[in-house]
This record gives structure tokens, C-alpha cells and sequence, in this order.
């Protein structure tokens, strides 16, 4: 995973905010400090963070306030966030949860942890950000497909009854050149067909596979149910 991301640490004791900004840097992330939730939201606006490292409890606007305001903006809603509480009651943590934030430190806190807790958070953003694309990608091919499906019935459409007017001036006497002419034409649309039938048929395949694959892979809906399953429960 590329370490250069940018992490917005939102903490009201300075000890906490010089620790994490000493240590996180020497590993090669970008850090910015905010000393409570209202600078922290203009931080964001600013500095566009990957991860948050967020205190619950701090003056002027709470860690739960700050991401309540968070998770209502589209344009910031999924940044992750990951919260420091000395508060250890089970209750704290699901509401914690509940409001979207992605993990969650009871204080006091060891570093390693933390270090592990952000870049496995970080890990399933990007898992979640590529299964966004794959899915969006799936579906522009799926809507292509059926388009190409609709043109191919059209095209047969169209040399059928071009068949049917090279039939009806076969049956005429127009002469041997004509006949010879019209022959050919025939022959042009039966290769014609015979591609459109090919094409057909892997069109066929190819939503087949993607059928396979929407059934074995991963999805954005299993993803965030096997997500919820490990929020604890009271």
C-alpha cells in the first residue's frame, strides 16, 4: 500500500497531536492537526485527509458531533475515521459505529495498534474504492451489451429482408448479369449473418462470465454486511 497518504489528526491535548505528527511523519505520511472539531472541519475543507484520527472528547464540538456534521456532507462522508475515546463502554463504541466511524481506540493506546488499526482501515477503503469501480465498470458493460444485443436484432432485422427482396428478384428474369449480381449480394449477407450469429455468441459468454463473476466475487453489499458483522454488539 502506498504510505504517502494524508492523515488529519483532531486531538485537544497537545502531547497527543506532537506524538502522532512526529511518529506518523517519520513513516512516511502527511500529517496536518486540528485542536478541536471546529478547526478540524475547516482542516478537511483544506487538506482532504485519507484517515482521520479523531478524540471523542474535546471543547467546543465532540469527536460524535464533528462526525455527524462529517458523514452529512457527500463530498467528505468517506473518509475514514478512526476515534480515541478514554471512554471503554460498549454502548459509546456502537454509537460510535452507528454514526460511520470505521474503528475505534479505547485511550491509553499503544502506537503499534494504532499504526495497524489506520493502515487496515486504509486497506479497506482502497478495497471498497476498487470494488466501486469494478461495479461501475460491470455495469457501463452490462448496459453496452444490451445495447449491442438491441443493434444486432435490428441488423438481422435489416438483412432479412434484404433476403427477402434479393428472393424476389432471383424469381424475375432479369437477365443472367443480374442474376449473377444478386447472387453475390446473397452471399455477402449470408457471411454477413454468419457474423452477426458469432458475435452474437460471445456476447452470450462474455454476460455469462460476468454472471460468474457478480455470483463468486466480492460486492459492495456483502462487503458492508461482513463490515457490520464486526461491529460489536451490547
Amino acid at each position: 500500500m502506498n504510505t504517502q497518504k494524508k492523515i488529519l489528526i483532531v486531538d485537544d491535548e497537545t502531547i497527543n497531536l506532537d506524538f502522532f505528527d512526529v511518529m506518523l511523519s517519520k513513516l512516511g505520511f502527511t500529517v496536518e492537526k486540528a485542536e478541536d472539531g471546529v478547526m478540524a472541519l475547516e482542516k478537511v475543507k483544506r487538506f482532504f485527509p485519507d484517515l482521520i484520527l479523531l478524540d471523542n472528547v474535546m471543547p467546543r464540538m465532540s469527536g460524535w458531533e464533528f462526525t455527524k456534521i462529517l458523514k452529512k456532507d457527500a463530498k467528505y462522508k468517506d473518509i475514514p475515521i478512526v476515534m480515541f475515546s478514554a471512554l471503554d463502554d460498549v454502548k459509546d463504541k456502537v454509537e460510535g459505529f452507528e454514526l460511520g466511524v470505521d474503528d475505534y481506540i479505547t485511550k491509553p493506546f499503544n502506537f503499534s495498534e494504532v499504526l495497524a488499526r489506520i493502515r487496515a482501515v486504509l486497506r479497506n477503503r482502497e478495497l471498497y474504492a476498487q470494488i466501486v469501480v469494478r461495479e461501475s465498470r460491470l455495469g457501463l458493460a452490462e448496459e453496452l451489451s444490451t445495447d449491442m444485443k438491441h443493434n444486432l436484432l435490428d441488423f438481422v432485422k435489416s438483412i432479412d429482408e434484404l433476403d427477402a427482396a434479393i428472393a424476389t428478384l432471383s424469381s424475375r428474369d432479369e437477365g443472367t448479369e443480374n442474376k449473377k449480381l444478386l447472387h453475390a449480394v446473397s452471399e455477402k449477407s449470408r457471411k454477413v449473418r454468419k457474423q452477426v450469429a458469432e458475435l452474437d455468441a460471445r456476447i452470450e459468454k462474455t454476460t455469462a462470465e460476468w454472471e460468474h463473476l457478480k455470483k463468486n466475487e466480492i460486492g459492495l453489499p456483502m462487503l458492508e454486511n461482513q463490515i457490520r458483522q464486526t461491529i460489536p454488539q451490547e
